[in-house]
Order: C-alpha cells, then sequence, then structure tokens
C-alpha cells in the first residue's frame, strides 16, 4: 500500500487557479487540526496553509469553488465532523474500477473523505474472494443486479487500485460485506452454506429480506472470518463495515448469536466494525460504530449504543439517500423514504434528528447512494448532482454557519462547470442555474 499523498504531491498534481501575480503559496501549520486550513487571498497572491497535506488539499477545493475570479480575503475552515462520506452500491449494479474512480474524482470537490463502497447483496457479489471462487464466477458474472443487468466484480488487484487511487485524494474506502441478510448472491454460488445444503435460485428482483446466513452452522464463520480477513488485508483504512440491517428472515436469537460471533472479527484483523442501525440491538464491542438510516427520527436502541459511548453515521434516510426521487417526476430513484429534494437534503441538522444522539456521538454523515434503478454513470450523477453537495456542507459546517439562499446561490455556479465536464446532473427547479 502507498504511503499517504504530502504535501509535494498535493503540489503536483493538482492545477490550482492562478493568483494576480501567479502565487500560489502552499504551506503547513501544526497549530491546526489535520484537516483545517487558512486560506488568505490577496493582491499579491494566494497563501494555503494547512494542518497537514491533507487540510492543503480541502483548501484547494475551495479555491476550485471560486472559479477563475477569487475574490480578496482571509477563510479559516475546518470541518464539523471527522466521517464525511458517499456510499455507491456496485452489488445491484456493478461499475468498473475507472468509474469508481471517475466518482471519486467529483466527490472530492466537497470534501468527502470516505467512500462506502456496498460489494455484496442478494442480487450479486463483487469482490474476488480467494479460495472461494464461484462467489465472482457465479454471482458476479452474466445475468447477475437487479433485473440481471448489472454483472461484474473487482479482482484484488482492482480494489487494491481503487483503494490507493482514493487514498491519493484523501479518501478512505469503507468496504461492506453485507450479512447475514442480503445473502442470496452467496447461496447461490455455494449452497452448502444455506440450511438445507440445496440449491437456491438466483434473485435479480429489488426485494429485501428474504435471505440469511445461518446462524447455527461452524460453516457459516468459517466463511464469514474467510472474507473479513480478506477484505480487511486489501484495505489500509480502519474500518469494515458488516451490514447488519434488514434481517427480515433471521429470527432474532439467532441474529443475536450470529452478531455475537461476527461483530468481534473486525477487531482481531485491526479494523473498527461498522454496521446499520440495526446491530444496536445486539451486544456491541466498545469500538463498534453505528450507521443510522431509518427515516424515524427515534431509535431506543441507538440513543443506548450512543450513551454508552458507541459513534453514531447518521444516514436517514428521507434526508441523505440519493437514490430517493428528487419529486414525482424524476425519471430515477425510488420513494419509499420519500421525496428528497435539494433543499431538503440541506435543511436539517444531524444532532438534532436523534434524541439521546448529540454532536459529541456523531462521528459524521452518509449519503448512501443504493442501485436498483441505476444502470449508467450517467443515472449515478444524475443521482448524487446536486444533492450530494447539500449533505456534504451539513457534515463540514456548523449549523449556525448554513443558509439555504447562500448554498442555492454557490450551488448555481456547479452547473457551467457540470455541463462542461459532461457531467448529467439533474437541473433542479430550485436552483437558479447560470
Amino acid at each position: 500500500m502507498s504511503a499517504p499523498p504530502s504535501l509535494g504531491d498535493v503540489a503536483a498534481h493538482l492545477n490550482l487557479p492562478a493568483a494576480a501575480d501567479g502565487a500560489i503559496r502552499l504551506g503547513l501549520d501544526e497549530a491546526l487540526p489535520a484537516e483545517a486550513y487558512r486560506l488568505e487571498i490577496t493582491a499579491a497572491g494566494v497563501s494555503l496553509l494547512g494542518g497537514s497535506a491533507q487540510g492543503v488539499f480541502w483548501g484547494v477545493q475551495t479555491l476550485r469553488q471560486f472559479g477563475t475570479v477569487l475574490p480578496g480575503g482571509v477563510i479559516e475552515d475546518r470541518p464539523r465532523y471527522a466521517y464525511r462520506g458517499a456510499m455507491l452500491d456496485i452489488a445491484r449494479h456493478f461499475f468498473t474500477p475507472d468509474e469508481i474512480k471517475a466518482h471519486i474524482d467529483l466527490l472530492v470537490q466537497f470534501k468527502i473523505n470516505h467512500l462506502h463502497l456496498h460489494l455484496t447483496d442478494d442480487q450479486g457479489w463483487r469482490l474476488e474472494i480467494p479460495g472461494w471462487p464461484r462467489l465472482t464466477d457465479v454471482s458476479g458474472g452474466p445475468g447477475t443486479g437487479v433485473d440481471g443487468a448489472g454483472p461484474g466484480f473487482l479482482t484484488c488487484a482492482e480494489y487494491v487500485d481503487v483503494v490507493e487511487y482514493a487514498a491519493a485524494r484523501f479518501v478512505t474506502i469503507v468496504p461492506e460485506i453485507d450479512m447475514p441478510g442480503h445473502v442470496n448472491a452467496v447461496h447461490v454460488a455455494y449452497p452448502e452454506l444455506t440450511a438445507d445444503g440445496q440449491p437456491v435460485v438466483p434473485r435479480t428482483d429489488a426485494e429485501v429480506g428474504y435471505s440469511s446466513l445461518v446462524a447455527g452452522k461452524e460453516e457459516t464463520y468459517a466463511f464469514v472470518e474467510t472474507v473479513l480477513k480478506t477484505v480487511a488485508d486489501l484495505t489500509p483504512g480502519p474500518y469494515l463495515h458488516i451490514g447488519g440491517d434488514e434481517c427480515l428472515s433471521t429470527p432474532p436469537e439467532d441474529y443475536r448469536t450470529f452478531l455475537a460471533r461476527v461483530l468481534p472479527i473486525p477487531a482481531r484483523f485491526g479494523k473498527t466494525v461498522i454496521g446499520w442501525h440495526e446491530i444496536a440491538t445486539a451486544d456491541l464491542p466498545e469500538d463498534a460504530v453505528v450507521q443510522y438510516w431509518r427515516i424515524e427520527a427515534a431509535d431506543e436502541a441507538v440513543a443506548r449504543a450512543a450513551a454508552t459511548g458507541h459513534r453514531v453515521i447518521v444516514s436517514p434516510a428521507d434526508r441523505t439517500y440519493l437514490d430517493m426521487k428528487y419529486d414525482a417526476g424524476t425519471r430515477l430513484g425510488l420513494d419509499w423514504a420519500g421525496h428528497v429534494s435539494v433543499e431538503r437534503a440541506y435543511d436539517w441538522d444531524p444532532a438534532e434528528r436523534l434524541p439521546g444522539v448529540g454532536e459529541e456521538a456523531i462521528l459524521g454523515v452518509e449519503a448512501p447512494l443504493w442501485s436498483e434503478t441505476l444502470r449508467s454513470v450517467d443515472d449515478v450523477r444524475h443521482l448524487t448532482f446536486p444533492r450530494l453537495p447539500a449533505v456534504a456542507e451539513v457534515a463540514w459546517s456548523p449549523r449556525e454557519s448554513r443558509d439555504w439562499q447562500s448554498f442555492r446561490a454557490r450551488l448555481a455556479a456547479f452547473g457551467p462547470r457540470w455541463e462542461a465536464a459532461g457531467v448529467s446532473f439533474h437541473r433542479s427547479p430550485e436552483i437558479d442555474w447560470h
């Protein structure tokens, strides 16, 4: 694995806008937090200091947002939350390494620093696991994905390449192997992991909750440990996501038994385990992170987890799910969590969302994009932009500094840039596009 980029790497790989005399000075200030930066723009040039190379990199993104005209003044900026994430579901529809890399390049413009890859689900398995070839030969092959329209998988080498590409842009990859539910693709590939050992029919519909690993079979845990060790070995970042959501066919006692065995495994490989908020109903390892996705603005189990020191990633579906339709006329997406307009994605606060989950309990905010209705990169971008910048600002900026009218004016400036770059975005009527 390559080392994190240095200040020299940042300077060498970025095309910065020119100041009045072309002078742009980059530097480090150890008095600043690692992701913070101080940007001073005068007639004599631009001075950008960061608490680390990462802070400088985020400052450069701010410069780029100004475009070709740089206003004079001083900006001192730092993130509200350490975890600012987006999720891309490549299980329901596969996206190639180059497509994932292009997505990363668009995300970092808005200071997103984690990309959660949903690698497995009922409709497909998207990461090579040595020793278990049928996972990708069968469940990553032709006919997989929703409607059979999204085949493909990442080899170990391709996955490592994506991870390193992301790291060079200060983005941490968070891999998810969803379990004990969402595993029909596993059972299709290896029927011996089912309860009765019988073949399972592939599923390419978008239903959820019907599949489950078997909590009472030792073969289950041997499989899980091999998979998680492989993913941990390939991933230098601190997190492993084990899913845990929508296990509707798993009896509650089996669910708790399974999690008791599986939740501690990532720690054995030096990783912090993340799970969707359903895991909060089980006994959690000390450092486990809970990711909240429900529409309901209350959850006693998550509040209990927060009260005992567990950090929470806030991803309420009715505010951050990028696969929701913008409005009734949106050609893509779902609407089970309602319509998520740009203003709705912007006008909320993570620390006010869940009773018992205050500022100190929140690790960060993530915007998931599930791919049941996606068939192309243009589809990804249409649902991501312009809502992702809204969620990104919620994750970066404190509530008191955010203003919808200011945001929509700044967002409008991206319209011509996205058009020039060939980015297929939704021209929301909420924004006065330039």
